[in-house]
């Protein structure tokens, strides 16, 4: 029989990378996010979605979101309660600010023991960093089995999931007990579309230092009145860490310096369709061993 499953999300509000300019690094080598657009990540995206089919198929499931990023961040857990989640958590606090991967799963492991959840999925990488590191390096920190390169949920037993990876040369079908961390792939199916009915009922959600900083607003208002619309928010006293390993302090990576590289092109042909111009082509690329 399948049992009602607490799944949580890990998902990441990231700069959009199309649009980069110079201001885009701080001094310390950390990303200026207050400078840049901010985005859902792509495959946080194909996450929720394999998330949110999960409690389809599952009667008595909930999904919730958990981010860790500064205030703004409620943005993408708003983004995901108008697509079908039941409400979001956000892990915002000074302390976690310059934060590399290890010190991100870190504090995302502290916060998971306090929720609980059965099901933990995530992207496979945040186009930020792309280091694919967190997920593995949470399951790791909580001591659960993992699914990487999840593309397809196949089954879902009493205790355990069965999941299709997508691999460099092939696809994998594994069988994985609960309680699991599941990384899932940009080639997972896309997540569905914001629910109009959805977003006239969550669209006035707000964290508690929303509700502060504007309390006499509506959406403020309605925000206090109702549990539903309160999004959880979570500091570092909150989640009981150990300090030293938050933030910059607790990471290893240093970036020591950023370079800015601009493709040019030093040499460039035209060729027509004519025959000459072809076996021109054809004589110089064999002659480089380009070809042949």
């Amino acid at each position: 029989m399948k049992k009602a499953l607490k799944i949580v999300v890990l998902a990441k509000q990231v700069p959009d990378t199309r649009n980069v300019g110079k201001d885009a690094m701080t001094p310390e080598g950390t990303v200026n996010r207050a400078a840049l657009p901010a985005i859902f990540n792509p495959e946080d995206l194909n996450a929720l979605e394999m998330a949110l089919a999960l409690k389809d198929e599952t009667e008595g499931s909930t999904v919730h979101i958990l981010t860790m990023g500064p205030p703004r961040a409620a943005d993408i857990i708003r983004d995901a309660m108008f697509r079908g989640v039941d409400g979001g958590y956000l892990l915002t606090d000074r302390k976690f600010a310059g934060a590399d991967t290890l010190a991100t799963s870190y504090a995302l492991s502290c916060a998971l023991r306090k929720i609980r959840p059965d099901v933990i999925v995530a992207g496979r990488q945040a186009i930020d960093g792309d280091t694919a590191q967190v997920g593995p390096q949470v399951a790791e920190k909580l001591g659960w089995p993992q699914v990487t390169y999840a593309e397809e949920l196949l089954e879902i037993k009493a205790d355990s999931l069965v999941v299709k990876r997508r691999l460099e040369h092939g696809t994998e079908i594994v069988e994985c007990p609960l309680p699991l961390v599941m990384t899932v792939n940009g080639s997972a199916p896309e997540c569905r579309p914001q629910n109009a009915k959805r977003v006239m009922k969550y669209k006035f959600a707000q964290t508690k230092s929303e509700i502060a900083a504007a309390p006499d607003c509506m959406a403020s208002a309605m925000a206090s009145a109702k549990a539903y619309l309160q999004i959880v928010e979570l500091a570092a006293a909150d989640v009981d860490p150990d300090e030293t390993q938050l933030g910059l302090v607790g990471s290893p990576t240093k970036v020591k310096k950023i370079e800015n590289v601009v493709f040019q092109a030093k040499e460039s042909k035209r060729l027509t369709a004519a025959d000459a111009d072809i076996e021109s082509l054809m004589v110089e690329l064999i002659a480089s061993h380009t070809l042949g």
